[in-house]
């Protein structure tokens, strides 16, 4: 591949935005050009309204190997390692705060801050030869950051079993354990992909930004906050016209018109 080549390639079709990390040759690493085309990606899609959901892709054999450690090694720095980490954590961040779902298209190996990103995304769906593993301990690198994500998707024993041994997980594993939504077959990952975009794209826009929104924040808080939180977002959203339109369409006993 050309060194010219876009890190991240951007397709829209409809209502659905895809990105793709462009760097297959390399296995998708995170570098620094990398972070910063995927953060400026999704500023620019939080506010466009004309789409709806967004899937990450990915070229090549691998969906993401993490950092590039390339870079890393080239930079030795408390300085540049604080920063690096730090646009890291801005855009996994920015995913969850895009009031579009992003779902993770994971093809291939997804290791170290790439199996962080498919925690990241709010749904995943992974094709059979599909691996992952937080894998920094193997170098003498604890995925720090990961560990934020990945214990956020699985239950703590199974995140430090990962964490501390690097070892890798198959697709159905991690489908047992939380990290992805579906498991298919290589030549059905996109057509289980466009399912999942088709049912949330029948949706009211706004209830899903508001949705996505709240699950997250309550997420963090106690119980009595997150309900109170949870009530106000309920009125907020019923005060809404595509749910006075869906409940008054229940009622009548007709599909609701979205229009």
């Amino acid at each position: 591949m050309s060194l010219d080549a876009p890190y991240l390639l951007r397709t829209d079709a409809d209502a659905v935005c895809t990105l793709t990390l462009n760097r297959g040759e390399r296995f998708n690493p995170l570098s620094e050009e990398m972070l910063t085309e995927l953060l400026a990606a999704f500023k620019a899609i939080a506010v466009n309204e004309k789409i709806r959901v967004v899937v990450l892709a990915a070229a090549g054999k691998a969906f993401c190997a993490g950092h590039d450690l390339k870079q890393m090694q080239a930079s030795p720095s408390d300085k540049y390692y604080k920063d690096l980490f730090g646009l890291c954590s801005k855009l996994m961040l920015s995913i969850q705060k895009l009031p579009q779902p992003v779902i993770a298209r994971v093809h291939g190996l997804a290791t170290a801050a790439g199996c962080q990103l498919v925690a990241m995304c709010d749904l995943a769906v992974a094709a059979e030869q599909a691996r992952f593993a937080v894998s920094g301990v193997n170098v003498g690198l604890f995925c720090s950051t990961p560990a934020v994500a990945l214990s956020r998707n699985v239950s703590r024993k199974q995140a430090m079993e990962m964490l501390l041994t690097g070892d890798f997980i198959d697709a159905q594993t991690a489908l047992q354990r939380g990290l992805v939504n579906r498991v298919v077959s290589a030549d059905q990952l996109d057509t289980c992909v466009a399912e999942l975009v088709a049912s949330i794209v029948a949706k009211p826009a706004v209830a899903i930004s508001m949705g996505k929104q709240l699950f997250y924040k309550q997420l963090e808080m106690g119980v009595e906050a997150a309900y109170q939180l949870a009530g106000q977002t309920m009125a907020c959203n019923m005060m809404d016209e595509a749910a006075q339109e869906g409940v008054q369409a229940f009622l009548e006993k007709r599909r609701p018109d979205w229009s």
